[in-house]
């Protein structure tokens, strides 16, 4: 029997287990050098004391093709999201929704005032535009900001200032809807065909998943690595490691010195958790707050296995001042738009790599534009477009690359 060609994977995010899972089913034993000591990346619960808090409010959108290709939904026990949101501007309470998907918001939303009723009849023309849009047209299309997107729509300042920015700020992490008008359109496609998600054992649960479904992985945690060549990797404690072929899905900037265009801009966030008595936020909804000045973007409460009110706030705003003067501000603001009591405060996330930052969104590539060197590969959203989806995608064609490198189907 042919020996496989041993390949290493930097990085047990999401493109690394996806990789390592289309490397078994090829009859490879990979190894996943990680410098954390789990998986996930980005895509982690952690516990805090007795409280299992996502790192960063995060959704599953379950249109994304490579979810359904590679996750076990069901099992996910997925809380569905309402299909809209709450918006909170001048002492107000608005609800906006999708009323194809639930007729129940179609009066609230009409009626809103978050924007006119023509504004409300284009966001259901966007609807089923972006429905008959394919994914590659989506990712062919001209590029422009998502804010000169909205407006050459025609789209009020109202209802950009009041739903569209806090809403899509939440998701871009940034405040100016500067991010490409593809990933506008990938993204509300996405939302307009399936649902946002939240798994119920948190975010983690995907990665963990992903976990399970390696049976000839070595995991090596804790193991930070250094430098790379196309012979060897070089760990942080001095261990040398021959590698007939390594995927970067992590820290490729610093490891792979010729790599086109490596640096790699990110967005950052933080993400508070409080626990709180009780909030006026609608179960399953995500609040928006589009009062101009304040600290919060968006908030979601949920209920935890232990019966408590849980309430996640993120801002984009958190640069410049201390986390004691963040925390104080974000706590007012809460108990100003969640009518609640005095919030518990039990942990922040300062994520400073939340989102990559890019332009030239695309969807995928050729398997052989993993390529880096004879015996390396690229992989991470960053490729991409900054989503799971393309996460996933990346680590799926990384590890075709390889495959069809060592099979001789290109050279």
């Amino acid at each position: 029997m042919e020996q496989k060609a041993s390949v290493h994977i930097i990085g047990a995010g999401v493109s690394g287990l996806i990789a390592a899972y289309e490397l078994e089913q090829a009859g490879y034993h990979p190894v996943i050098l990680e410098k954390q000591g789990t998986c996930g990346g980005r895509i982690q619960t952690i516990k805090v004391e007795d409280y299992q808090l996502d790192l960063g409010f995060q959704v599953l959108l379950s249109a994304y093709p490579l979810a359904q290709k590679y996750l076990d939904l069901e099992a996910l026990r997925l809380r569905k999201l309402e299909p809209g949101a709450q918006i909170l501007v001048d002492g107000k309470r608005f609800v906006i929704g999708d009323p194809l998907r639930n007729w129940k918001v179609l009066l609230p939303t009409i009626f809103s005032g978050i924007g006119s009723v023509k504004d409300k009849l284009k966001v259901v023309k966007l609807n089923f535009d972006l429905k008959k849009k394919s994914l590659d047209e989506i990712f062919s299309s001209p590029e422009v900001t998502t804010l000169e997107y909205l407006r050459t729509l025609g789209f009020s300042e109202t209802i950009i200032t009041r739903f569209f920015k806090p809403f899509f700020s939440g998701i871009f992490l940034e405040t100016e809807l500067q991010t490409s008008s593809r990933m506008f359109e990938f993204v509300y496609k996405m939302f307009g065909e399936g649902h946002a998600m939240i798994p119920q054992d948190g975010i983690g649960a995907i990665s963990e998943q992903l976990k399970a479904k390696l049976v000839k992985t070595t995991f090596r945690f804790n193991c930070e690595v250094q430098s790379l060549n196309s012979t060897i990797i070089t760990l942080k404690n001095g261990e040398i490691i021959p590698h007939e072929g390594t995927i970067v899905t992590a820290n490729a900037a610093a490891l792979i010195h010729n790599l086109t265009d490596a640096e790699t801009e990110w967005k950052s966030c933080m993400c508070l958790y409080f626990e709180v008595d009780n909030t006026s936020i609608p179960p399953e909804t995500i609040a928006l707050i589009a009062d101009e000045g304040k600290m919060s973007n968006n908030l979601f409460a949920y209920q935890d296995k232990k019966g408590r009110t849980i309430l996640s706030v993120t801002t984009l705003k958190h640069q410049g001042a201390s986390e004691e003067e963040v925390t104080e501000m974000i706590a007012h603001e809460v108990q100003t738009y969640c009518t609640t009591g005095t919030p518990k405060h039990i942990k922040n996330f300062t994520i400073a790599q939340a989102l990559p930052q890019l332009t030239n969104l695309k969807y995928t590539s050729e398997p052989s534009a993993s390529l880096v060197t004879d015996t390396i590969f690229h992989a991470g959203d960053t490729l991409f477009n900054g989503s799971l989806n393309a996460a996933m995608e990346s680590g799926r064609l990384a590890a075709e690359g390889f495959i069809e490198k060592k099979s001789g189907w290109f050279r």
